[in-house]
């Protein structure tokens, strides 16, 4: 089975969280669904690079993380493929940026976090943050 690294990033802004729903998919059970933005660790990259280029890349915003922003690691497996995914706290100034790769987005606070309709894999970060409430 294939697996494969990613990184996500929980963005916080003004006590609420940046949800993005990804758009329709050949797997039907991510089609949609709502997940923290980011994407895979590209070879020779560090999981807070790699972060950083795919915050800029999918919303052209510009985060500063390091490696002790880790939230939480997270490993699924999903019907097709396993995912190993680190998340990592980001705040923001703005809850302004461009959506190119999603086709919605909420600010959400953390309480209501399990309103949304979110993929598999981050499940276990959405309890956390609820239970935690770090905004």
């Amino acid at each position: 089975m294939k697996r494969i690294e990613v990184v996500a990033a929980i963005i916080i802004n003004n006590s609420k969280i940046l949800c993005m729903q990804r758009g329709k998919s050949e797997q039907r059970y991510i089609s949609y669904k709502y997940e923290f933005p980011g994407g895979k660790i590209e070879s020779g990259e560090t999981k807070t690079g790699a972060l950083k280029r795919e915050i800029y890349e999918e919303m052209n915003i510009s985060v500063e993380v390091a490696d002790e922003d880790l939230f939480m690691t997270v490993d699924h497996t999903y019907p097709d493929f396993a995912l190993t995914m680190h998340s990592y706290i980001c705040h923001v100034d703005s809850q302004d940026f461009v959506r190119k790769e999603h086709v919605n987005h909420k600010w959400v606070k953390p309480e209501d976090l399990n309103t949304l309709d979110w993929a598999e894999a981050d499940f276990p970060i959405v309890k956390k943050l609820m239970e935690l409430n770090l905004c």
